[in-house]
C-alpha cells in the first residue's frame, strides 16, 4: 500500500467507501509506516509518487541511518544514486554483508562526509579504496572492515591514519594473518576481533601465523573498554590472538569491563596470558567475561576476579561444578539482577554441587538451579545446551518448573533430554505399530508422501498438556528464539573438515521426546527462531503443524534428524506446516535420505518470504526440474545451499541453471549444491560468503553466544 498513493488519491470514491485515505494520517503516523521500508524503496521508489510522500521520505529519521545489510536487491547503480541523493544525510551506514556488491561500490561511500558509523563486513575492500575511503571521513568514530589476503597497511595514506586515530569503535575479520588497521586506532575503546584465517592456503601450503615485519608496533590498547575475539578453529587463528593480546598482558587498561574470548576446541594457556588474567584480576572490575575451557577449567580464577554490574557470562564447554559457580560467579547466590545473557552450552556439571566423582548423565541438583533462577531473575538470554541436565523425580523441582519463573526470558536453548517428564523418561516411549526407533542409520527406504493420523495428533496434544514442558512453553509467552537440541547431536557440516558419517545415539532420557512435545512449542505466539535436533520419538511430526499454525511470526526454522534416520517420518507434517509460514526467511534441514521433491518444493512455495534454504542430507535426493520451478516462483530466494547424495555431475549441472536463470535478476544470489560426502566438500565451504556460512549453513547454537547488542 506504500507505493500506490497515486491510486489512492485518483480512486476518491473508493476510499470515501472504505473509509481510510493513508494520505490522511498524520506525518507521525506516515513515519513510523515508512521505517518499515527499506531506504532504498523510499528514495528511489516511493518518494516519486506524490508530493507528501516526497518530503517525509527524506525526513531525517528515515535518512540518519541507512540500513543495506540484508537488501539483497540493492546493486551498485542504486547504491550510486542512493549516496547521490542523500549521502550527506546519512551518519550511520550499514552494508554488512554485501558480498554481491564490486568493490568500487565503497567509492560512492566517500559522499557520505557526514558519517560516523561504517559497517562493511563482508565487502569487499582493498587496502587502496579503504584509505580513499576513510580520508573523507573525518567524522567517523565507528567501523567494521575485514582484512583479506593482498591487505597492505603501508598504502593507508596520512589522512586515513587520520581518520582512524579518531576511531573509538572496530570490528575487524581476518582472513590473513595481521594487525590490519589496529595500530593505527589509537583511541580504541570497543575492538571486535574476528578470526577466520585457514590452517592452509588454495594451493596446500601450510600458512604462518607470523606477523610482517614492521607490524609489531602494534596496537594501543590504554582506553580499551570491551575486547571481543572470536575465533574459527584452527592453530592459525590461535597464533595470531596470542599476538593482539601480548600488548594487553604488558598494561592492562584501566577502563576495561568486558573481556571475551571465543575459542573452539582447545586453547591452551600461556605464560602471557597468565600474567594478562592476574593483572585483570588485580586491576579491573568486569560487567562481561569469557574465555577458553583451558583457562579456566582447574584454576582459581573465578575466585580471584571481581566484577561490577555483570550483564553477560558464558563458560561454554566448561568443567565448572555448579557449587563454584553459586559461590564464585553469583557471589553464593546474592542479587544478580544486572545478568541479562548467560551461556553454559556444554558445561556439564554446571547444574550439580561438584564434578569430580559425577558423571554427566546424573541428575542435576535442583537446589543449584533454583538459586541461579533467583539470583539472575532478570534473564533475558540462557543456554543450557549440549549437556545432559536430568531432573530428579522430586515434585516441583523439574528444570522446566524452575526455569518457568524466567518471565523476561526472550531465547532459550535446552538439551531434549532436560525437557521430558520423570516419570515419562522411565517408561517404554511409544511407537507407532511395527516401528522402532533407532539409535544409527538405518538402510535406505524408498518412500512417498506419508499421511499422520489426525487422532495421533489429538492424542498428543492431551498428553502434553500435564506435561512440565507445556507448562514452561505456556509460562514464557514472550519467548523469541527456542532451541532444542540433543545432547549428544553432531551436525554432518562440521567446520574446516570433511563431512560426519555416523552420529551418537541419542540421550536414553530423551527417547520419550516427539511429537507431544513439539506441540506444545506452538503456544509461543511471539516465536521467531526455533531449532529442533535429535528428537527421537517424532512418529508424524504432527506437532509442527501446530507451530505453522499458531507462530505466525516465524522467520527461521532449523530442523535436525528428527525421528528415524532412515527415512524422513515427518514429511507429510512439515509440507502441511510450510503452506502456514508466511513470514517464514530462513529455512535449514538436516536429515539423512531426504527426499527433495516436487511435493516438497510445492510445499516449500507457500512461503512467500522466504530467503534462504540449507538442506543437508546425507545420501539425500533432489529433483531437478522440481527445485528450479521453486526457484522461479519464489522470488526472494537469494541462497540455496543442497548438500546431498547426488553425484557431482548432477549437483554441477542443477548449480549452473540456476545460476545462468536466475542471477542477472537477483545480485546477491548464492547457490551452492556438493555432494555431502565428497572429499572437496572443505574447498566449496570456503567460498560461501561469510554472512550465509554462519548465520544458517552450520549448525550451531546462537543463543547467548555473544554478549546482546556487542555490535549495532
Amino acid at each position: 500500500f506504500l507505493f500506490l498513493p497515486q491510486e489512492v488519491v485518483s480512486e476518491e470514491s473508493e476510499e470515501e467507501s472504505n473509509g481510510v485515505n493513508l494520505m490522511e494520517f498524520s506525518d507521525e503516523i506516515l513515519l513510523h509506516i515508512l521505517s518499515y521500508v527499506p531506504c532504498t524503496d523510499l528514495v528511489l521508489n516511493v518518494r516519486r509518487t506524490c508530493r507528501k510522500l516526497a518530503t517525509l521520505c527524506l525526513d531525517k529519521s528515515l535518512t540518519h541511518t541507512v540500513l543495506l545489510q540484508k537488501d539483497y536487491k540493492v546493486n551498485k547503480d542504486k547504491v550510486k544514486q542512493l549516496m547521490r541523493d542523500i549521502g550527506k544525510e546519512i551518519y550511520q551506514l550499514n552494508m554488512a554483508g554485501c558480498y554481491w556488491l564490486p568493490s568500487s561500490t565503497i567509492d560512492h561511500v566517500t559522499r557520505c562526509k557526514n558519517l560516523v558509523k561504517l559497517n562493511l563486513s563482508g565487502c569487499h575492500v582493498t587496502s587502496l579504496r579503504l584509505s580513499k575511503m576513510l580520508s573523507t571521513l573525518q567524522h567517523l568514530r565507528s567501523l567494521a572492515i575485514d582484512v583479506n589476503p593482498g591487505f597492505d597497511a603501508s598504502q593507508l595514506s596520512s589522512e586515513c591514519k587520520a581518520t582512524l586515530s579518531r576511531v573509538l569503535e572496530l570490528k575487524q575479520t581476518l582472513y590473513t594473518p595481521s594487525y590490519g588497521v589496529v595500530p593505527c586506532c589509537t583511541s580504541l575503546e570497543k575492538l571486535l576481533l574476528y578470526f577466520e584465517i585457514l590452517d592452509r592456503s588454495r594451493e596446500g601450503f601450510m600458512l604462518s601465523g607470523q606477523l610482517m615485519v614492521g607490524e609489531s608496533n602494534v596496537p594501543h590498547y590504554q582506553n580499551l573498554r570491551i575486547f571481543y575475539a572470536r575465533l574459527a578453529p584452527g592453530y592459525v587463528n590461535q597464533e595470531v590472538v596470542r599476538l593482539y593480546l601480548a600488548v594487553l598482558s604488558d598494561r592492562t587498561p584501566e577502563n576495561l569491563h568486558a573481556f571475551l574470548i571465543s575459542a573452539p576446541g582447545s586453547f591452551a594457556e600461556t605464560g602471557a596470558t597468565k600474567n594478562l588474567l592476574d593483572s585483570m584480576a588485580r586491576n579491573v572490575r568486569l560487567d562481561a567475561l569469557q574465555l577458553p575451557k583451558a583457562w579456566i577449567n582447574g584454576s582459581g580464577l573465578l575466585q580471584h576476579l571481581k566484577f561490577n554490574n555483570p550483564f553477560y557470562f558464558s563458560f561454554s564447554r566448561c568443567t565448572l561444578s555448579g557449587g563454584h559457580l553459586i559461590q564464585r560467579v553469583i557471589n553464593g547466590g546474592k542479587d544478580l539482577k544486572s545478568l541479562t545473557s548467560l551461556n553454559l552450552s556444554g558445561c556439564v556439571h554446571c547444574l550439580a554441587p561438584e564434578s569430580l566423582f559425577r558423571k554427566a548423565e546424573d541428575d542435576i541438583d535442583s537446589s543449584i538451579l533454583e538459586s541461579l533462577v533467583v539470583s539472575c531473575c532478570n534473564l533475558r538470554h540462557l543456554n543450557l545446551s549440549a549437556a545432559h541436565h536430568h531432573s530428579s523425580e522430586s515434585i516441583g523441582n523439574h528444570l522446566c518448573q524452575l526455569l518457568s519463573r524466567l518471565k523476561h526470558l526472550l531465547s532459550l536453548a535446552l538439551p531434549v533430554c532436560s525437557i521430558t517428564d520423570v516419570a515419562a523418561s522411565v517408561e517404554k516411549p511409544p511407537t507407532a505399530p511395527n516401528v522402532l526407533v533407532p539409535q544409527t542409520f538405518g538402510r535406505k527406504v524408498r518412500i512417498g508422501v506419508q499421511t499422520y493420523p489426525k487422532n495421533l495428533a489429538d492424542q498428543a496434544n492431551q498428553k502434553v498438556e500435564s506435561s512440565v514442558f507445556w507448562a514452561l512453553m505456556g509460562s514464557l509467552r514472550f519467548l523469541e528464539t527456542l532451541e532444542i537440541i540433543g545432547s549428544s547431536f553432531s551436525s554432518a557440516m562440521p567446520r574446516n573438515e570433511p563431512a560426519i558419517r555416523n552420529s551418537l545415539p541419542p540421550c536414553v532420557r530423551a527417547q520419550s521426546v516427539g511429537d507431544s512435545e513439539v506441540a506444545a512449542i506452538s503456544q509461543l505466539t511471539y516465536l521467531q527462531s526455533l531449532t529442533l535436533a535429535q528428537l527421537p520419538n517424532i512418529l508424524t511430526g504432527s506437532g509442527l503443524v501446530n507451530i505453522g499454525l499458531q507462530c505466525q511470526h516465524l522467520r527461521t526454522l532449523s530442523l535436525a534428524n528428527l525421528g528415524m534416520m532412515g527415512k524422513v517420518v515427518y514429511m507429510s507434517a512439515l509440507m502441511d506446516m510450510l503452506k502456514h509460514c508466511k513470514c517464514l526467511r530462513d529455512l535449514r534441514l538436516e536429515q539423512p535420505y531426504f527426499c527433495a521433491g516436487a511435493q516438497f518444493f510445492q510445499a516449500l512455495s507457500h512461503c512467500s518470504s522466504l530467503q534462504r534454504l540449507c538442506i543437508v542430507s546425507r545420501s539425500g535426493t533432489l529433483q531437478s526440474d522440481a527445485v528450479m520451478s521453486f526457484m522461479a516462483n519464489c522470488l526472494e530466494v537469494i541462497m540455496c545451499h543442497m548438500f546431498v547424495g547426488e553425484s557431482l555431475t548432477v549437483c554441477k549441472n542443477l548449480q549452473q541453471s540456476i545460476v545462468r536463470s536466475f542471477q542477472a535478476e537477483r545480485p546477491a544470489l548464492n547457490v551452492v549444491i556438493f555432494p555431502l560426502l565428497h572429499e572437496d566438500l572443505t574447498e566449496v565451504i570456503r567460498d560461501v560468503p561469510m554472512r550465509h556460512l554462519d548465520e544458517i549453513t552450520l549448525f550451531k547454537s546462537r543463543v547467548a553466544e555473544e554478549p546482546p547488542n556487542l555490535w549495532w
